[in-house]
């Protein structure tokens, strides 16, 4: 038998159990076990671990550890408890994930597209009115991070028919998409934009990146989509923006502190809408799918995978 991989979270055991019935089911040859379950002996033996919000003692407790599998796309959190003596990191790449948040994307941008938000106002007011329709083909989508979920969502905007641009760090060709970088390109496409769509893992460098400065820049009553991260839009800014009705709406689904205090003055804000972080959800059985070929690959090979530098958070 090949040794134990551990499944280490701090996650409830509700939230714990779909993934291990997932993982059991992808990987019937294989051992899975929570750390508590584990002899001095297997936690020895460990050479992967699966893990979702894991307390880095649990990661430490594991010395032969070769690398670690997360089930999040964010690992921003992993890397920052963890530190750079981390063993080799591999995010979770889900086709079916990446679908979803396009998904997601396509959603809220046709809620912004059609003035969804005004119309919800309306009923609240009783007030019967109809207003312009803007075609998906004059409305300028601007979106941040062009990564794999940043990709898909890039293409099914263009195939809806939106004007799209996408930006990132350094340079990127997709077809049919006119793709920025560096600061300039940043505050071309915040200007062009009539809703900008945030996909950026947070790091050091994109903690912030949305201030006041950059909110600033942004077209006069455009929106904003965050799908990201919270602390990666200063939201101070962002309600000075609204309150001066420099932006109209924005459709937030992270946030700094999760879950959302309930007094948070977001809650109330007219012209903001609040998720409860639900855009791009892993989905446990294509999450076991794509990890059991991960570690079939390890063993046959192994290679050990990584693909989040350390240095950069993502």
């Amino acid at each position: 038998m090949p040794p134990v991989i551990a499944f280490l979270s701090r996650m409830s055991p509700d939230y714990q159990r779909p993934y291990l019935d997932a993982l059991r089911k992808a990987l019937p040859g294989e051992t899975i076990a929570p750390l508590a379950e584990l002899s001095a002996l297997q936690r020895e033996q460990v050479r992967v671990a699966v893990v979702a919000n894991p307390d880095p003692a649990d990661v430490a407790a594991l010395p032969g550890l070769l690398w670690i599998q997360s089930l999040w796309a964010g690992v921003e959190s992993l890397v920052a408890a963890l530190g750079p003596e981390s063993p080799p990191i591999m995010r979770l790449i889900d086709p079916e994930m990446s679908r979803t948040m396009a998904e997601a994307v396509l959603a809220w941008t046709y809620y912004l597209q059609r003035d969804m938000p005004r119309y919800a106002r309306a009923q609240t007011q009783r007030v019967w009115a109809q207003h312009p329709y803007r075609k998906p083909s004059r409305t300028s989508v601007g979106l941040l991070g062009l990564g794999e979920l940043g990709q898909v969502a890039a293409a099914r905007l263009r195939d809806a028919g939106f004007v799209v641009r996408g930006w990132r760090r350094s340079p990127k060709t997709l077809d049919g998409i006119e793709t920025l970088s560096g600061d300039d390109g940043l505050n071309a496409l915040l200007a062009a934009s009539d809703i900008v769509i945030s996909l950026m893992p947070l790091t050091a460098q994109t903690r912030g990146m949305l201030n006041a400065e950059r909110l600033g820049r942004m077209k006069a009553g455009a929106s904003l989509i965050n799908f990201s991260r919270g602390p990666i839009v200063v939201t101070s800014a962002l309600l000075d923006a609204l309150d001066g009705n420099h932006l109209s709406h924005a459709v937030l689904d992270v946030f700094d502190v999760e879950p959302l205090p309930v007094d948070s003055p977001l809650w109330r804000h007219p012209q903001i809408t609040v998720l409860p972080h639900i855009s791009a959800p892993t989905d446990h059985e294509t999450a076991a799918q794509v990890i059991a070929g991960n570690l079939r690959e390890f063993r046959e090979t192994g290679r050990i995978p990584g693909n989040v530098d350390l240095t950069r958070g993502y």
